[in-house]
């Protein structure tokens, strides 16, 4: 079973590595935007820019990659996965369908009651009812 997850695997550490180096490039983005002086001249560098983002994308793909317990961990998420057994498209699409119905009608529900509320203590105010609040 291990040989049929092993393209699954490694294609999910490649996307881990990736979404690392994008992080870090965000952050270092952030960094020279929000810093000054020499740090920001440091963290501007083009080695640095772009050298360090890809650096610990490949760094996290090779850990993950070479790790016997995190490759395990990730051979049995891929067995139950496939064990899974998915609702097919017509019972997704009743099931969106009943999920748009009910938010509708609890939208509408508590736009009446919101209304109902604020005209009671509009009346409630203009009778001077409420002890002047």
């Amino acid at each position: 079973m291990e040989n049929n997850n092993n393209k699954t695997i490694t294609v999910s550490f490649m996307i881990a590595g990736i979404l690392i180096g994008i992080l870090a490039n965000v952050i270092i983005d952030t960094l020279s935007a929000v810093t000054t002086g020499g740090f920001n001249r440091f963290v501007t560098q083009d080695w640095v820019h772009h050298g360090v983002p890809v650096a610990l994308g490949l760094l996290t793909f090779i850990v993950l990659q070479t790790n016997k317990k995190i490759h395990s961990w990730a051979d049995e998420v891929a067995t139950e996965l496939k064990r899974v057994v998915w609702p097919s498209r017509k019972d997704t699409t009743a099931m969106t369908i009943v999920v748009c119905v009910m938010v509708l009608v609890s939208g509408v529900v508590f736009g009446l009651l919101d209304g109902i509320s604020g005209s009671i203590i509009d009346w409630l105010l203009s009778r001077n009812l409420l002890g002047g609040l």
